[in-house]
């Protein structure tokens, strides 16, 4: 998450209007969203009677814009919600939400406005697929952004240098309440042996955090006649498209072959550790990535969690996990699988809230220049229109 006393800026090309905003990341706590809230700065003289307005829009990506099969764009809009911030539609004090809000606003002066938008509870968090080293162009992905802009009006085109685009980012973390431990067994006859492969599988607990390691417990009584020649322990990320295709994406993203034989009649009780990290995942097209602003600062993707009656077909990407613990059999006719598979959540911690009256009152503004983002999805330093502008737009602390 952002520091608490940073505030990032961005300047349209044409210094006529830059945005503030003390966080970029945006939290769902399933039946309610962190508001989107920050400061315009506008100049009066560059705007030339222009108006300002300022969109929040959330966008599932399926291809390059350039992308169009049969007339189905391979972009679509889940979310998109406009307010005029200049000239204001009502008092400026009454648009104060936050006490970050409240001190942007003393701090730039009587030409600064602030903006305030409400997530719907229906959108789903920031997710990309990891394109491959050689793909070029936009990935598929979840994205949120604001951006600000002067116009005549809200329908009028907009002029690139005119506009700044801030990308933010939607996160769950987990949940208070812990589920119960999950467990899975299942037993396995043969043709020409009496007695049936007997095999349970268990986890610790169902949320484990990023960077932490997963230890499976797997007990295995071989009462067959059959041998057991390995027995390999992965974990599986699923992330199923479900807004155009309803695809899915399985990729094992950590994996252990233990080389163990159970011998008939004998027996196994083993654990298996495991550590899903994208580190060592990134080369590989189509994993699921939390959404990502920096390049250093992504992860593999969360697992999905929604509100109960939530449509999943707006949803966009889909994530889970499960754990899979195979048993290569051996045969006069081949070798066999014998697997189970157990389901758990991959997540965040949930931080330790910061109370607005212990924040810092001194408020550092860092540039959101796209140059400083690498990796970043959608990058394009080069659009005109995304430029920081620097300090020229913020006035001189008095």
């Amino acid at each position: 998450m952002s520091p608490k006393n940073v505030v990032f800026k961005k300047i349209c090309k044409d210094k006529s209007v830059g945005v503030y905003m003390g966080k970029r990341d945006f939290v769902d706590r399933v039946d309610a969203v962190d508001p989107v809230d920050g400061v315009v700065l506008i100049d009066p003289e560059a705007l030339q009677g222009r108006k300002v307005f300022v969109t929040l829009s959330c966008t599932f990506r399926y291809g390059r814009d350039d992308m169009d099969v049969m007339g189905i764009a391979f972009r679509r809009e889940l979310y998109l919600s406009t307010r005029q911030v200049y000239p204001p539609l009502q008092d400026r004090e009454k648009g104060i939400h936050t006490r970050t809000q409240a001190k942007l606003l003393r701090k730039l002066g009587d030409n600064a406005y602030p903006f305030f938008f409400e997530f719907p509870d229906n959108l789903p968090c920031s997710v990309a697929l990891q394109p491959a080293p050689h793909d070029v162009g936009k990935q598929c992905a979840v994205e949120f952004e604001i951006k600000a802009f002067s116009a005549e009006s809200q329908d009028a085109k907009v002029r690139k240098r005119s506009s700044v685009k801030l990308m933010l980012r939607k996160v769950q973390f987990a949940p208070d309440s812990l589920g119960v431990a999950p467990s899975i067994e299942t037993t396995r006859d043969f043709v020409m042996s009496d007695k049936p492969l007997y095999v349970k599988a268990s986890l610790d607990k169902e949320i484990y955090y990023h960077g932490e390691s997963i230890k499976v417990h797997v007990n295995i009584t071989n009462s067959s006649s059959k041998n057991i020649k390995n027995v390999v322990v992965s974990v599986d990320q699923v992330a199923t498209v479900v807004l155009y295709s309803n695809d899915s994406y399985v990729k094992c993203v950590a994996i252990e072959e233990s080389g163990d034989s159970v011998s008939p009649g004998a027996t196994l009780q083993k654990d298996y550790v495991l550590l899903p990290l994208l580190a060592n995942n990134r080369e590989r097209r189509g994993i699921a990535l939390d959404g990502k602003l920096k390049h250093e600062d992504t992860n593999l993707a969360s697992s999905s969690v929604i509100k109960e009656g939530v449509l999943k077909e707006v949803l966009g990407i889909m994530v889970s996990y499960r754990v899979m613990v195979k048993l290569i059999i051996g045969g006069l006719m081949g070798s066999s699988e014998v697997g189970v598979e157990i389901p758990f959540k991959l997540m965040h911690p949930k931080p330790d809230a910061v109370k607005e009256s212990e924040m810092e009152e001194e408020m550092v503004f860092q540039e959101f220049k796209r140059s400083y983002l690498k990796g970043m999805i959608g990058d394009d330093d080069d659009e005109e229109g995304n430029v920081s502008g620097g300090d020229d737009m913020a006035p001189k602390e008095k």
